[in-house]
């Protein structure tokens, strides 16, 4: 809801209440407080909302910065736990009363709010390129829309042969991927990296029709971990059998790491068309 008070008007959006995404365009600040993991969402490209007192999730997590807003939470889950809702209201309130309400209305001789000014101004400059429909769009049409017709065209060339051959390795694919296994994995320090040498067993597929890599979770704003394992060797006496060999770096713990099997064919989304993945279990 969008309450007004002496001339500051704020939103107030608690992520679920479907009125909120009714946005006045005049408001100036905007609280949302939602429980992680709902996201701070797409409400953001529809409000022209100058300066965010919000939870740090979804995109204002993604962008957050002392001089842009203000900010609740340590950016985890608490579930349902009253203890930490009590203590986040109170830490709303408290920046409520010492900091955004007092910054607002204090004024220059002119009566203008020059720090919430300044705040409003870096927000704007730095957050409207970064969240607008305009880059959504762009971004879209660029890394999905373009891709895909590109793709598409490829797949009707020569009246359709990578189209058919496409089909032909899914089927085999399913066929074949339940007797799909990993045999010994070994893993050596050397230096600051981790070298890992791992058996994997095809049931007769194509080696070029399986990529094998060594996988590890993004953390905070660094994206997942997704190293190529190179195919050195196969197995002797072993049909389909081969050593797979790759390294990667030693700054995170060995754990945080899982050699996994994926389909692989140039031009195939993984794993929007074939979904299909084995992980290698200690």
């Amino acid at each position: 809801m969008s309450i007004s008070g002496s001339g500051m008007k704020v939103l107030v959006n608690d992520g679920i209440n479907p009125t909120t995404q009714h946005v006045n365009i005049d408001t100036i600040c905007s609280i949302r407080t939602p429980k992680r993991p709902t996201a701070c969402g797409t409400h953001v490209h529809k409000c022209r909302c100058r300066v965010n007192l919000s939870e740090l999730d979804g995109w204002w997590a993604e962008d957050f910065e002392p001089d842009l807003g203000w900010a609740l939470g340590d950016g985890r889950e608490h579930g349902d736990d009253p203890a930490w809702d009590a203590s986040e209201a109170e830490a709303l309130y408290d920046l409520l009363e010492r900091e955004v309400i007092p910054e607002f209305y204090s004024r220059d001789e002119r009566g203008i709010p020059t720090a919430w000014v300044a705040r409003m101004r870096e927000s704007m400059a730095r957050l409207t390129p970064r969240f607008s429909a305009s880059r959504a769009v762009r971004d879209y049409t660029e890394q999905y829309y373009i891709p895909a017709a590109i793709a598409y065209r490829l797949r009707l060339a020569d009246n359709g042969a990578i189209g058919r051959h496409s089909v032909d390795w899914q089927h085999e694919l399913e066929q074949k991927w339940e007797k799909l296994r990993f045999g010994d994995v070994k893993v050596e320090t050397t230096g600051d990296q981790y070298l890992y040498e791992v058996q994997v067993y095809l049931n007769e597929l194509d080696p070029n029709a399986v990529r094998v890599e060594v996988y590890a979770e993004g953390i905070g704003e660094n994206g997942p971990i997704r190293q190529e394992m190179r195919r050195d060797r196969q197995l002797a006496g072993a049909s389909g059998g081969y050593v797979y060999r790759s390294a990667v770096s030693a700054a995170r713990p060995q754990s945080d790491y899982t050699p996994r099997a994926i389909p692989h064919f140039d031009g195939v989304a993984v794993p929007l068309e074939i979904a299909h993945i084995l992980w290698q279990r200690g």
